[in-house]
């Protein structure tokens, strides 16, 4: 809720506080309402773990969602694992669950399939010759192996792959070597504040490549703090951010909407695709005990890994033992910052 990743665990804790008391006000999950205990781990790994063994040790919860960021939550992957609880990860890295691990799922897109995404677009776009541009978390290394991975097969040569650190206010040299290397475009790998500074150094620069971020910029903080740097900015989006846009015949448009109006009402602010990975996991989680008919962690396990045509704001889920994701390349919608706003190109 606090430090680097605070807009995307802001919003996180505002939904699930929003809908946990939506669910009771309706009557609770089995005729008992929900309970959220809710801690703040400052965007620490080390607070992660502090507070997962309180957790389930103290509170004995039966289920945990968070693990805000890829480092909060692969910090505690062995406890949840041996404490058989399901853990429902709201970060973004391929890495959480593959290789599968029996208890751990995650509701965002993965790094590989951002990227993935974004490389079919360059591929439209005619772009062959591109930079890469990171820091050194947990979810901005990952996003760059799999950015590195997956090149050759989508006919991407990268020419130049910089790291800025974690402290750094300004990313002009690492985006100058880029310039030097005679890019078509750049790819940032990132989230947060470096997502702003990134985007208002290349503008500084003007750099004329086109400029892509991972969904891990998907807010308007990005937008706002970038001012009117971001303008041109193509990213891959959950549908969420773009329902308004969406034809009518998309089973997405309909829950997106709902939950954006509703947020919007509770907290006079946009919605955030952060948010909505919390959306999907407490409704996700709620659905399996339904279908479980229990809390019993075995039986809710068994009941995630049995999602069918689940339709969240993140996508359609079709979760399965193989799967601890669930969500095609189809669920990403290919957006662009346009008139300081979401632009929704297919």
């Amino acid at each position: 809720v606090t430090g680097p990743a605070t807009f995307l665990g802001e919003p996180e804790r505002k939904t699930l506080e929003l809908y946990v008391g939506r669910i009771n006000a309706a009557g609770g999950v089995l005729g008992r309402p929900l309970q959220l205990v809710v801690y703040d781990t400052g965007s620490e790994a080390k607070n992660a773990v502090t507070f997962t063994k309180r957790l389930l040790e103290q509170d004995k919860v039966d289920v945990l969602i968070g693990g805000t960021t890829t480092g909060e939550t692969m910090a505690v992957v062995k406890l949840v694992e041996d404490a058989q609880k399901p853990f429902i990860s709201l970060a973004g890295a391929q890495v959480i669950v593959e290789p599968v691990k029996p208890w751990i799922f995650k509701t965002p897109h993965s790094d590989a399939m951002a990227v993935g995404k974004v490389y079919t677009d360059m591929t439209k776009e005619g772009i062959k010759e591109i930079g890469l541009i990171a820091g050194s978390g947990g979810f901005d290394k990952s996003c760059t192996e799999q950015a590195v991975k997956l090149a050759p097969e989508s006919g991407i040569a990268i020419k130049a792959n910089e790291q800025y650190g974690r402290d750094d206010t300004d990313t002009t040299p690492q985006l100058t070597k880029i310039r030097s290397a005679g890019v078509q475009a750049v790819l940032f790998c990132g989230f947060g504040a470096p997502a702003t500074i990134v985007t208002r150094n290349f503008a500084q620069l003007g750099m004329t490549a086109r400029l892509y971020h991972s969904h891990g910029s998907c807010s308007a903080q990005m937008i706002a703090g970038s001012g009117g740097a971001a303008e041109g900015v193509r990213l891959p989006c959950a549908a969420l951010l773009v329902a308004d846009q969406l034809p009518e015949s998309d089973p997405q448009k309909k829950v997106a909407l709902e939950y954006a109006e509703a947020y919007r009402k509770a907290y006079d602010e946009p919605v955030s695709t952060f948010g909505g990975h919390a959306y999907d996991a407490l409704h996700l989680y709620v659905d399996a005990v339904k279908r479980a008919g229990s809390t019993e962690p075995a039986k809710v396990k068994a009941a995630l890994e049995s999602t069918k045509d689940f339709v969240g704001v993140d996508g359609i889920f079709n979760i399965t033992p193989q799967d601890h994701m669930g969500l095609g390349l189809e669920s990403f919608k290919m957006v662009e910052v346009r008139g300081g706003g979401w632009k929704f190109l297919y």
